[in-house]
Formats: C-alpha cells, sequence, structure tokens
C-alpha cells in the first residue's frame, strides 16, 4: 500500500508550496478508524482510501480534497462522526466528507428511492463545492476496479448505475480518462461474452496496430515539421474496448469493418496553429466528408474543445484526429479539476469559465420538481446522456440543446418568460409545429404573446431537464390558484347554507381548532384542499358550525357524491386514482356514467370539484384542458359503479323476470328499475351495480340474446 510520504511526493509536483501535515494527519486518522477493517479482496479496507487520495492527486486537486478522500468512508463505516472531523481537521474537510457520505440510517421505500435521494444530496453538496462529486467519482471508479470481488448480481447493478450515471458525470466534468475506464469496466461487467471476444481481436492485432501507430506518428511529425510546427506533440492511442463496441453496435458492424480504432492527437500552441495543423493534414491525406467537428467554434456543453477529423491515413485505413491547444488538451484531461484549482489559488477566472459549469447547478434546480424516485432518476439520465444540437436564435446567438429538442426547449432556453408566452416557432423561416424536433444548424425564432401561457401538452414532447422544470413549475402553480378559487367558491356555498358567510367563518375563534382536526395549517391550504378534493367543505362548515342549522346541502340531497352510493349499496364502489393520489373526493359525471374499465380522465370545475368523466365525453372535450387531471380506476376486491342499461322489448309477459333473471346470472345486483310501455313496445331502465366494464358489456350480449328483445344499450346521460 502507498504511503503518506508517496502521496505527498505525488502532490509536490503540483502543490510544491503547500502545507502538506493535514494530509499526514488524515492519513494517520484514516488508518487508525479503519484498522482491522478488510475489504472483499481480501486487502484492508484502508487501500480503498488512500487509492482515492491518489487519484484525486491524479486530478491536481487541492489539500482539503485529497484529505477528504483519505477520511471519506470514516462516518460511513466507524464510530466517528462528522463534528470530529471538522475537530480534527477543518469545517471545510468534514463539510467535503459530508457530502460524499450516503444516507445510510434513513429507510426508503425502494432502492430506487434511495438511490435518487442519495444523488439528490450529492447535487447539493456538489452545488456548493464540486470537489465532492470529484472524490465520488474517484470513489467509484476504485470500487469498479475492484468488483471482482463482489456477487455477481451486485457487479451488474453496480455497473449499471455506473454506466449510466457516473461515467456521464465524469464525460459532462471533462474527465475524459476517467470516462474512459468507467466505461471499460462497465463493459465487462454488463457484457462479460461480448467483453472477452473483443478484448481478445484487439489484443491478437496488437503488434500490428503498434506499429502503425508508429508510422502515422513519424509521418505526421514530419508534416507539422514541414508545415513551421515543430514542436507539435504528437501521440496515438488504441480506442477504448467500449468506445468501439458501441461503434460495432450502432452500425451494426464486426470488429474487422471497424477501421477507426486507432486515434491521434495534436498538441499544439494557439488556436491559430489548430487551423494550420488541420490545414497540412487535410492537404497529405484525404479528408472523409462529413467526419469534420468544429468543437474550437462551437465547444461542447462540458466545454471540450477541439478540431475532429477522420481522413484515409496510410494503407488506406481510415483514422481519427484531435487537435488542440495545450490549455484545451489539459481541459479535456482534467476537466472541471483545472478550473477549481484556479479558483482555489484566488486566481481570477473569466466569466465564460464561470459559465462552464453551470449545468450542474442546473441540475439540482431543475430536477427538484420531479414528482418521484423514477421520475427523478429518469430525468438525471436523460440530462447526463444528451447528445448535443447547435442551434441559434435569428440574432446568432448561439443555444446549445440536447438531441431530440423542440421549439418549446428552445424558447425556454432563451428565457423563462420567452418559454411560457410561446404560441408558435419558425425554422429557418419557416412555420413549424412546436413539437417539431431541431438540427444543428437550425436558426429558431419564436413567437410569443403577452397573453399565452404553457399547455399540459408540451410535457409530452418537451425534453430538456430546464424546459419541462419550468412547464411543471408553472402547472403546479397555474392547478393551485384554480383550485383555491374552486375551493373558496364551495366553501361560500357550504357556510351559506349553515347562515354563515366566508368573512365571519375566518374570523371564528374555532378555526384554529377545526384547521387542526383536518390536519389543514391555514385558511389558504384549506381552500387549496378543498378545490383539489382533498377535504370536504360540508364537512368542514358543520366542524367550524356545529351547533348551526340550515338547509340540506343540495349535493346531498341529489346522491351525487360517490361516498353516498357506499351506503345505498352494499357493494363497495370503484375509487380513482386523481394524479396518484387515490383519497381524493369526487362525484362521476351523469353525462356519460364512467365504469370501471373505461378511459376516464378527471375535469376540475368551479363549484363541484373533481368529476370524472370517460375520455370521449364532450364534457371532457371542451373543458378547458388546464382543468384535466389524469385519472385511473383503483378497483377494490368487490367494488364497482353504477351503470344504467336500457332494454327495448315487446311488451309481453314475462320479459321483465326472464331479464332479471340474465342479470342475477351474471353476478349483477339491480339497484332500481324503471319500466314504460310505448304500444307494442316496452322501454325498461335498470340501474344496475357492476365490477367493471367487461361485466357490463357481458351482460348487455346476453340480454341481446332473449327471444323478444329489439335492442339493448348503455345509457351515458
Amino acid at each position: 500500500m502507498p504511503t503518506a510520504h508517496e502521496l505527498i511526493a505525488a502532490m509536490r509536483t503540483y502543490l510544491p508550496d503547500a502545507d502538506m501535515s493535514i494530509v499526514a494527519r488524515a492519513y494517520a486518522f484514516a488508518a487508525r478508524a479503519h484498522s482491522g477493517q478488510i475489504r472483499r479482496s481480501g486487502e484492508p479496507y484502508f487501500s480503498h482510501p488512500v487509492a482515492v487520495a491518489f487519484l484525486l492527486a491524479r486530478l491536481r486537486l487541492d489539500v482539503a480534497a485529497v484529505s477528504a478522500g483519505l477520511l471519506h468512508d470514516v462516518v460511513e463505516d466507524t464510530p466517528y462522526k462528522v463534528e470530529d472531523i471538522a475537530s480534527r481537521f477543518s469545517p471545510e474537510v468534514a463539510s467535503i466528507v459530508d457530502g460524499v457520505t450516503k444516507l445510510e440510517a434513513i429507510k426508503y421505500s425502494s432502492q430506487q428511492a434511495k438511490q435518487a435521494e442519495n444523488f439528490r444530496k450529492m447535487l447539493v453538496a456538489m452545488s456548493k463545492d464540486i470537489r465532492v462529486l470529484l472524490i465520488k467519482l474517484a470513489d467509484r471508479l476504485h470500487n469498479m476496479s475492484t468488483l471482482d470481488f463482489k456477487k455477481a448480481d451486485t457487479q451488474k447493478k453496480t455497473a449499471q448505475e455506473t454506466v449510466e450515471i457516473y461515467a456521464p458525470l465524469a464525460n459532462r466534468l471533462g474527465i475524459g480518462w476517467m470516462k474512459v475506464l468507467l466505461e471499460d469496466y462497465c463493459f465487462r461487467f454488463l457484457h462479460p461474452d461480448e467483453y472477452k471476444t473483443l478484448a481478445h481481436k484487439v489484443g491478437a492485432r496488437q503488434a500490428e496496430r503498434q506499429n502503425y501507430v508508429t508510422q502515422v506518428n513519424d509521418e505526421m511529425r514530419e508534416l507539422m515539421a514541414i508545415e513551421g510546427l515543430p514542436r507539435a506533440a504528437v501521440s496515438g492511442r488504441p480506442k477504448h474496448l467500449y468506445g468501439i463496441w458501441k461503434k460495432m453496435e450502432n452500425g451494426r458492424v464486426p470488429y474487422e469493418q471497424i477501421y477507426d480504432t486507432q486515434g491521434f492527437r495534436v498538441v499544439v500552441a494557439d488556436i491559430k496553429e489548430c487551423y494550420q495543423a488541420l490545414g497540412a493534414v487535410h492537404t497529405h491525406w484525404k479528408p472523409i466528408p462529413g467526419r469534420f467537428k468544429d468543437y474550437i467554434a462551437l465547444p461542447k456543453a462540458n466545454r471540450y474543445q477541439s478540431l475532429h477529423t477522420s481522413v484515409i491515413g496510410p494503407s488506406a485505413e481510415r483514422i481519427e484526429i484531435q487537435i488542440r491547444t495545450v490549455d484545451m488538451h489539459r481541459l479535456a484531461d482534467e476537466g472541471v479539476a483545472c478550473h477549481w484549482r484556479y479558483k482555489a489559488r484566488g486566481e481570477s477566472i473569466s466569466v465564460r469559465d464561470e459559465e462552464r459549469f453551470t449545468w450542474l447547478k442546473q441540475l439540482l434546480e431543475f430536477h427538484t420538481n420531479a414528482k418521484d424516485a423514477d421520475e427523478f432518476m429518469d430525468s438525471m439520465r436523460v440530462d447526463l446522456f444528451n447528445d448535443e444540437v447547435y442551434t441559434f436564435t435569428p440574432k446568432g446567438e448561439l443555444k446549445v440543446l440536447q438531441r431530440g429538442a423542440t421549439p418549446v426547449d428552445f424558447a425556454y432556453a432563451v428565457h423563462t418568460k420567452v418559454g411560457e408566452r410561446t404560441v408558435g416557432a419558425k425554422v429557418d423561416n419557416v412555420l413549424v409545429p412546436l413539437r417539431s424536433t431541431l438540427r444543428s444548424g437550425n436558426v429558431v425564432e419564436i413567437m410569443t404573446r403577452p397573453d399565452a401561457k404553457p399547455s399540459k401538452d408540451w410535457m409530452d414532447f418537451a425534453v430538456t431537464a430546464r424546459a419541462r422544470s419550468k412547464i411543471r413549475a408553472y402547472l403546479h402553480a397555474e392547478q393551485r390558484t384554480r383550485s383555491r378559487e374552486i375551493g373558496l367558491d364551495m366553501l361560500e356555498k357550504a357556510l351559506r347554507r349553515l347562515k354563515c358567510s366566508l368573512t365571519r367563518a375566518q374570523a371564528s375563534d374555532r378555526l384554529a381548532h377545526a384547521l387542526e382536526v383536518v390536519g389543514i395549517q391555514n385558511w389558504d391550504e384549506l381552500a387549496v384542499a378543498v378545490g383539489f378534493g382533498k377535504a370536504d367543505a360540508e364537512k368542514f362548515a358543520r366542524l367550524l358550525l356545529p351547533d348551526a342549522k340550515g338547509e340540506q346541502p343540495e349535493d346531498e340531497a341529489e346522491g351525487a357524491i360517490k361516498r353516498s352510493r357506499k351506503s345505498k349499496h352494499k357493494k363497495a364502489v370503484a375509487t380513482i386514482v386523481v394524479d396518484g393520489l387515490d383519497d381524493v373526493m369526487l362525484r362521476y359525471g351523469k353525462c356519460c356514467s364512467p365504469v370501471p374499465g373505461d378511459p376516464v380522465v378527471g375535469v376540475v370545475t368551479r363549484g363541484r370539484g373533481i368529476t370524472v368523466h370517460q375520455r370521449s365525453c364532450s364534457k371532457v372535450l371542451d373543458a378547458d384542458p388546464m382543468r384535466r387531471l389524469e385519472c385511473e380506476w383503483n378497483t377494490a376486491q368487490g367494488a364497482g359503479a353504477t351503470a344504467t342499461v336500457r332494454v327495448f322489448t315487446e311488451n309481453a309477459s314475462g320479459m321483465l323476470a326472464a331479464m332479471s333473471q340474465r342479470f342475477t346470472d351474471a353476478g349483477i345486483d339491480i339497484c332500481s328499475a324503471n319500466c314504460r310501455t310505448e304500444g307494442k313496445r316496452a322501454v325498461n331502465d335498470f340501474e344496475v351495480m357492476v365490477s367493471d366494464v367487461g361485466q357490463l358489456n357481458a351482460v348487455i350480449a346476453s340480454l341481446s340474446k332473449l327471444r323478444g328483445v329489439a335492442r339493448v344499450e348503455r345509457v351515458r346521460g
């Protein structure tokens, strides 16, 4: 195991004048804290934090970060607490360690929820100090290197999480070498057979490929010297296995047909020399059309810059060449770490440098509004895996969006207010639908209107985290405002029946007690809860005014609320889940009489709360989209709903008994019947309790087969 002296020596190469005593103390303290602990590999546990510290030194991080790397598992795996780290070292080191520590003590509803909360905590800490994430990445990289000693299911789960979250994070941070190592480890554990086969094929050609690399390097150095760039650093390296495998998978071609498995790099002094070197390469070797990318003029989201080109090299083989400056090369290798060092030393950082990694803090802001762990993790994956498209405003301002972005995403990238007021878009001066997919080079003009507002439908095609977060927040606020208005209206009606006004109710001495009973903090929250159907206006009014005598509530007299149906029939009434909530009070639309199995949607109506309709109901089609709520049936065992079946029959004796028998045979209770004659024909309406739409359709089919029955239909209003 490397010693503290060796670690400090590695740090001296980039921090020659720093006080290393804290590193030495952290090394000794962590060694004692982890004494006696053994990893599954059989090595002392302390070998892990030491390896992490060396990886951080490779990133050239400061004394506090490397010390925190040595201590990062002390709080989680030993009796020591964050306060102990702060008192023995510094609040700065303790804060970093706390940011890395997992939330092991908290119980979660699922592994996904636990994972999501860990990432939330990491994002919060990271938004304050990027070193938290760098330590987390180093921790994961070393754990991946020792994953052989874990169980197979643990290997796959860890590798999947790594390829979905940690490798993309390393890429977004601009730490290329770490991304490559993480991806290759993941490839090995997620696709072991393909990994072994590809590793064997690459290894079999290793000597041949090395000779080829040497040949191209020599030729390129000579070319740079002729061009007047004798100090250009030229190097070649084989592409990593995961990258080759992805090319095979995406192109559906065998390894033998993957030609650009070797990458070459030219590092020069400045940007002018980059383009000079590019011209020399394209003059000497034939460039492959469509393979040139200028990431100097259009940097990636992680601010990576370089010129990429592919040419037909020696022996007619395709080779990829990257051309960049020394500073660009340092950024590509160290990413955000090199910018952190400037800040740590107190050196000024340009505005552009400060903007390089604003997406990190935005991750936290955008994903805070996720409704659950699944949505949070899904949006994280989407945001980290985003391939980019480069789009422009009519004034030429660049907007980098993820692949699949639409004009709505573009609008929110310009400004939140622009997004909220969007009514249309022109792409390259052509009017297009808002759900259109943008491509690199598109010039996008957003058309707005002061009174416009976001549509719930935008969530079906907006892809960027910023746009989805802003739309979701607006819709939530709008829905809350509407629910409050509806709730106040319902409360006013309920109180009026008890001869009381809203003003008197809000001034009542019993208000605080009544709110406490229903578990609501204040009057405003009560109105929102009533409007959304989470609280009952009638019950609250009687709780507030227990001695008042008023009219019979019109709604209860009509028996429209579903709870009155429960008392009328022994059979439980099927419940509805509204936007994920299954305890919302609501009514069923008499216009369409939905039953379990019917596609349904909720509509918020002023003064009536939430009414459930069939999706095809005209009331739904006419309703404001902002008042619609997603619903689904949550049918309990033996639960059902009432429906009305109309049967047109001959006016003959025995027909009523025959129809009643069909309902009995189908296990359906008749709640009420209304039979009337029209000459030789009879019209029979049966209100029945059915378990679902399937049972209803079955009894309709059965009735249709009865002799004397002309037609059977379901009454929808």
